[in-house]
């Protein structure tokens, strides 16, 4: 919705920031947590498996940090589209080394509002990184406003989920 994707591509401003605000106060208030391990894909100097191993490395060393706090759980139900199969690899050789309670579950994002939550989070992890290196597009300086409007009104209610 902030980037026009293919779903919100003939929506007007007004209404995409009407679905995102509903999404982030929804998010906001969810007893949620997350992880979002970062690599810079640029040091893998367009070689797949050294992207794949700096990326399976970057997620095993966030899980392992909290070990104790993915542990505590019965069942740790992995959700996922399919829809970068390097990465359903990775999460699911990652997530199944470390835990032995994981199950893997292929769903439809329209389906899961968790999913969608999820989804909200990576795209403004994305924009606080952009924020970072000042390097903020011109379509998300249009639905955010400027960098400081980002961090003040929404980064830093979402960031206060981070583990």
């Amino acid at each position: 919705m902030t980037r026009r994707e293919e779903v919100y591509k003939y929506e007007q401003m007004e209404k995409r920031r009407s679905i995102f605000n509903s999404l982030f106060h929804f998010a906001r208030k969810l007893p949620v947590f997350y992880l979002c391990p970062k690599i810079n894909k640029a040091e893998c100097e367009d070689n797949e498996v050294a992207y794949i191993a700096k990326l399976s490395k970057s997620i095993s060393d966030e899980l392992k940090k909290n070990y104790e706090y993915f542990n505590s759980f019965d069942l740790i139900v992995n959700y996922y589209d399919n829809g970068q199969i390097e990465l359903t690899k990775i999460l699911t050789s990652v997530f199944t080394s470390l835990f032995s309670n994981v199950e893997m579950r292929k769903v439809e994002p329209v389906d899961y509002k968790l999913f969608q939550v999820a989804d909200l989070i990576c795209t403004l992890e994305l924009v606080a990184d952009k924020v970072e290196r000042n390097s903020m597009t011109k379509s998300e300086r249009d639905f955010f406003g400027s960098e400081k409007e980002f961090v003040k009104n929404i980064y830093k209610y979402i960031k206060k989920k981070k583990l």
